[in-house]
């Protein structure tokens, strides 16, 4: 029989597969990215906040501060994944995952800023060598390229990702991660709302059927999965598993897609991915 600590590890690594498949959701719904985050975030609100429903949890805050705050965190939620799909849309889901993937560049020099921490010239240094990855990936840096411009969004998603992370250090502390992700999912679903004032997409049943799927199943289930599972894993164990998110969704990609890395993408992306999974070992023996 399966000990905790094994089911624990098999509940991150599926929760992981789930959120390297969500990129696909990007080519297979055929509507505009920013209605697909809503979809997204609306379903997974929805069916988080039955969940909360059933079992009576308390989710109230302790503040006014913190629901100010992370109503804050959730717009950053609605730009960050309207950013990834855009760029998964724009070019393939390998460049969106991947440029995903390097925002450990934006936390070194953020972090430090943010909590007064010092800036250590190990971590800039890995750092740099992401960004060199990041750099790999496309062939020229030319705005009418298809994957110079998905490149862009996906930086753009992973800076405010990078936001979000450190932001959400100040919550991890007091909410469970359920509780953070329902807020901030059911915040972006009412920060996207107001589009539909202003243009509704025609939403096929096939595509209705592929959000629910999105936001019920590769996000409220994958997140409480992987929030399940850190009880008995150590959280650096959880983020070498979590780089494993762009490999998953490149590999579903090529085999379900068609979409194939190029050999730059192959080598950028595992210049990134293997920085971050040294960088995220040693900072564990470190602590």
């Amino acid at each position: 029989m399966m000990d905790h600590r094994g089911r624990s590890l098999l509940e991150i690594h599926i929760a992981v597969l789930l959120f390297g498949l969500t990129g696909l959701f990007g080519k297979s719904v055929d509507i505009p990215a920013r209605y697909i985050v809503l979809g997204r975030v609306f379903f997974a609100s929805l069916s988080m906040g039955i969940y909360f429903l059933i079992k009576r949890k308390d989710i109230r805050l302790t503040c006014g501060a913190d629901y100010t705050a992370i109503s804050l965190l959730g717009a950053l939620l609605a730009f960050h994944w309207t950013a990834f799909y855009t760029s998964v849309q724009v070019s393939a889901v390998a460049i969106a995952l991947l440029t995903f993937s390097a925002y450990p560049i934006f936390v070194t020099f953020l972090e430090p800023l943010m909590f007064r921490e010092r800036l250590k010239k190990i971590d800039v240094l890995f750092a740099f060598v992401m960004f060199m990855g990041v750099l790999l990936i496309v062939p020229e840096f030319n705005i009418k390229n298809n994957l110079t411009i998905g490149l862009l969004w996906g930086m753009a998603g992973s800076v405010s990702f990078a936001v979000m992370s450190l932001l959400n250090r100040r919550f991890a502390s007091s909410y469970e991660g359920s509780v953070i992700a329902f807020y901030e999912q059911g915040i972006a679903a009412l920060v996207l709302l107001p589009m539909l004032l202003f243009y509704r997409p025609a939403v096929s049943a096939k595509d209705w059927g592929l959000l629910i799927l999105l936001g019920v199943l590769f996000t409220g289930v994958a997140h409480s999965l992987f929030i399940g599972g850190m009880k008995h894993v150590r959280a650096q164990t959880a983020g070498i598993i979590a780089s494993l998110e762009s490999v998953y969704g490149i590999i579903s990609a090529a085999l379900i897609l068609g979409e194939i890395p190029s050999l730059r993408e192959l080598v950028g992306g595992a210049v990134i991915l293997g920085t971050a999974a040294y960088s995220t070992l040693k900072s564990s023996k470190e602590g």
